[in-house]
């Protein structure tokens, strides 16, 4: 996910001010990488090659507020660990033909708390552990 994510970290000639808008988040934001194959990051990014699940418990201890989870196998470590508070869900009508399941193992027991319209073609949903 973050090597997808690295094309906010330049600008491209046919961004519209929404795009420069995102990238200038993006790039504000500190990243944590967690990655067996990658010998280096970005700005403003950091390589963790340490036991993710310890690293997770160390970071959400230390930092205030929200700390985003991309990638399904990671996000489905870390749910195994009982270390995520919250799952935002964003829906789009696309109809996809592959990909990694974002729960793969079990679902977890979730609650529904709160939905919300993005834009003009998505929704957001937000589940706690129940």
């Amino acid at each position: 996910m973050y090597e997808v994510m690295q094309y906010w970290d330049e600008d491209q000639p046919d961004w519209d001010e929404g795009d420069r808008d995102f990238a200038a988040l993006w790039r504000a934001k500190p990243k944590w990488v967690a990655s067996h194959s990658l010998k280096s990051v970005g700005a403003n990014a950091a390589l963790v090659m340490e036991d993710v699940g310890a690293f997770a418990a160390r970071l959400k201890a230390e930092i205030e507020g929200d700390i985003d989870v991309a990638g399904a196998e990671l996000a489905g470590s870390l749910t195994a660990l009982g270390l995520i508070d919250e799952y935002r869900l964003y829906l789009r009508p696309f109809v996809l033909g592959g990909g990694k399941p974002y729960f793969a193992a079990a679902r977890p027991p979730l609650r529904l708390v709160k939905s919300d319209v993005v834009g003009e073609d998505a929704v957001m949903l937000v589940f706690v552990p129940a």
